[in-house]
């Protein structure tokens, strides 16, 4: 069995067994219909990957990870703020007239600060960080930047990240404020999994663990159906991830520099309702 898909099925069945709902509260997400979104979470989950072993995607149902990984590259290398430069469409919902989300996401990862080895954005910090100083223990970033949460079209649920050089090999922990089980846990542990081994291989690493920390780890009312059916599903070995191992600059990763060798998975072909 797949490590991700025991993990995502433990987590799942925690939630719907043991899990807190807030149908008596009032909630900000809305439905395409106007009715309240209403959910049952967990607070305080924590997975751990060891991405020396397998590469963390889901078999159970079908992750469509070339576009997690345009996502990423959007996010994390252009540094990005609008949706016109994404080839996924995923973000459409909360975009403007012109295609900005905002001061959000890839925006704040580009924003300069001002170091004494010089001014650099936070991931170019982190690169030099790899590079020069791997014995640190503050190569974080960090996006929730409240000074400009009035100006995001979404306050960023995947916020922060912290990276450990531990021997030969790069360790990582997510962490995420809200988690919605269903259409995003998988996307982000295949992501950041990814950037974890983008970060190794640029500085002569190997990767090691990836955590994820969730706070409110939850599943939809209108979810419940479809995460029933796919936690059902039998598991299948995981698959490989193969990236370009000629690729020693972050910035000239594409998506044409990663494979997925030997990924069979479950057909699930419900239509996820989004709450807004």
């Amino acid at each position: 069995m797949s490590k991700a898909d025991e993990i995502f099925i433990a987590n799942c069945r925690d939630i719907l067994d043991n899990g807190t709902w807030d149908t008596e509260l009032q909630v900000r997400p809305r439905w395409e219909d106007g009715k309240a979104a209403h959910t049952v979470k967990r607070f305080g989950i924590v997975n751990r990957y060891d991405l020396s072993e397998e590469f963390p995607i889901l078999t159970i149902r079908r992750t469509f990870w070339k576009s997690a990984i345009d996502e990423l590259l959007w996010i994390w290398q252009a540094k990005s703020n609008n949706v016109n430069e994404l080839r996924t469409r995923v973000w459409d919902a909360w975009a403007d007239e012109n295609g900005s989300i905002g001061k959000a996401y890839g925006y704040q990862l580009g924003v300069k600060h001002h170091y004494k080895e010089g001014d650099m954005d936070q991931v170019d910090r982190v690169l030099w960080d790899l590079k020069h100083n791997p014995a640190s223990r503050r190569i974080i970033t960090n996006i929730y930047n409240h000074a400009d949460l009035s100006e995001m079209a979404l306050y960023p649920c995947a916020y922060s990240m912290t990276f450990n050089v531990t021997g030969d090999r790069l360790n990582a922990i997510l962490n995420q404020r809200s988690q919605d089980m269903l259409a995003a846990n998988n996307w982000n542990v295949v992501q950041y999994s990814v950037l974890t081994c983008m970060m190794a291989q640029v500085s002569g690493l190997k990767p090691g663990e990836f955590v994820h920390v969730i706070a409110d780890a939850h599943i939809y009312d209108r979810h419940i159906p479809m995460i029933e059916e796919i936690i059902a599903n039998e598991p299948k070995p995981a698959p490989r991830l193969v990236i370009d191992p000629d690729v020693t600059d972050f910035y000239k990763f594409t998506r044409d520099s990663f494979k997925v060798e030997g990924y069979e998975y479950s057909d699930f072909s419900g239509k996820i309702p989004v709450a807004l």
